[in-house]
C-alpha cells in the first residue's frame, strides 16, 4: 500500500512539473538586456576624439549616468535586431569623423556615437555619447540623455582636440595648448555573467609632434588619439561601441567600435535568428544569455518561440 501511494503520489507530481514547464514555455517572458550602439570615427588635425555609441541596459546602469531602465516583458514573435557599426576616421581636416549606427533590440534604440570634430573650430557630432571638439575652439557634441556624456570641448588653446564622450564620463576639455583631451571612461555589465566595460570615448589628437601629447581612449575600449610624427590613432575596440581616436594633421584617424546587443531568456525559452545574425549563447544560472556580435543587413530579426 504505501509503495502504490508514493508511486501515485510521483504520477501527480511528474504531471504537474510538465503542465507548469508548459506553461512557462509559452511565454510571455522576462528578458534582461544590454543595447550599445557603433561608436563615433575620430576627427583629422588637431582633432577629436569619436563618442561612444549609446548604452542601455535594464541589468545596470545604463549610459550618461542613468539608472537601470524598466523590466523588459518580450512576447513570442518576430522581432528587430541590429546591431550599429562604428563609423569611419575623417580623411580630410574639413570634415567631422563618420558617427556611428543605431542598434536596435525589440524597441528599444541605442543611438550611434558622434564623430569628432576635425580642422580648425569644428564641433564634435552629436550621438549616443557626443563627439569632441577641434583646435582651437571646436564644442563639444552632445550625448543622448539616459545613453551617454557629452565630448569635451577644446577652450581657445592650440593645435590639440577634446576626447569624446563615454557611456560613464564626459569627454576630457583640451585646457592646455598642445595637450589633447582623453576619451571619457566606459561602463560596465555584468550581464554575460563576468563583468565586462564597454564604450569608451576616444582620445584626442595633437598637432606638435615632440612636445605634443596626444589623448589616450576611456575604459571599456576607446581608441588613443594620435601625435605629429607619430603612430596612428587606434580604433575603438570591436564589439563595445568605443569611439576611435583622432589623427594628428599627417597622422590617420581611426573607427569607431561596432556595437553589440546581448540579452537574456529563460532557459526553456528558444530564440531563433535570421540568417544575417551573428551571436553565440550560453548557459548562466537559470537563463539563456544571446550576445549578438553582428547584423550583415538592417532588416535582421529574432523569433521568440
Amino acid at each position: 500500500m504505501a509503495v502504490t501511494s508514493m508511486a501515485n503520489s510521483s504520477i501527480r507530481d511528474f504531471v504537474k512539473y510538465n503542465s507548469m514547464a508548459t506553461f512557462f514555455a509559452a511565454g510571455p517572458f522576462s528578458c534582461e538586456y544590454l543595447v550599445v550602439a557603433g561608436g563615433g570615427g575620430g576627427g583629422l588635425a588637431a582633432a577629436g576624439g569619436g563618442g561612444a555609441g549609446g548604452y542601455r541596459t535594464n541589468a545596470g546602469t545604463s549610459g550618461g549616468g542613468a539608472i537601470s531602465e524598466s523590466s523588459l516583458i518580450v512576447a513570442r514573435g518576430v522581432h528587430p535586431l541590429i546591431v550599429g557599426a562604428g563609423g569611419a576616421g575623417s580623411s580630410s581636416g574639413s570634415i567631422k569623423g563618420t558617427s556611428g549606427s543605431d542598434s536596435v533590440f525589440f524597441a528599444i534604440i541605442s543611438d550611434g556615437g558622434g564623430g569628432g570634430g576635425s580642422g580648425q573650430n569644428v564641433a564634435g557630432a552629436n550621438g549616443g555619447s557626443g563627439g569632441g571638439g577641434a583646435s582651437p575652439t571646436g564644442a563639444a557634441g552632445s550625448g543622448t540623455v539616459a545613453q551617454g556624456y557629452n565630448g569635451g570641448l577644446s577652450t581657445g588653446v592650440n593645435a590639440a582636440g577634446a576626447g569624446g564622450g563615454g557611456a560613464g564620463a564626459v569627454g576630457a576639455n583640451c585646457t592646455t595648448s598642445q595637450v589633447a583631451g582623453n576619451g571619457g571612461n566606459g561602463v560596465a555589465s555584468s550581464i554575460t555573467g563576468s563583468s565586462v566595460t564597454r564604450a569608451g570615448g576616444g582620445g584626442g589628437a595633437s598637432d606638435f609632434a615632440d612636445t605634443g601629447t596626444a589623448g589616450t581612449g576611456g575604459s571599456g575600449g576607446g581608441g588613443n588619439g594620435s601625435r605629429r610624427n607619430a603612430a596612428a590613432a587606434t580604433a575603438g575596440t570591436v564589439n563595445t561601441g568605443s569611439g576611435g581616436g583622432a589623427g594628428s594633421n599627417n597622422t590617420a584617424s581611426a573607427a569607431g567600435g561596432s556595437g553589440v546587443v546581448i540579452f537574456t531568456l529563460p532557459a526553456q525559452a528558444i530564440a531563433t535568428f535570421s540568417a544575417g545574425v551573428t551571436q553565440t549563447s550560453a548557459i548562466v544560472g537559470l537563463t539563456r544569455v544571446y550576445t549578438v556580435t553582428a547584423t550583415s543587413t538592417t532588416d535582421e530579426t529574432v523569433t521568440i518561440s
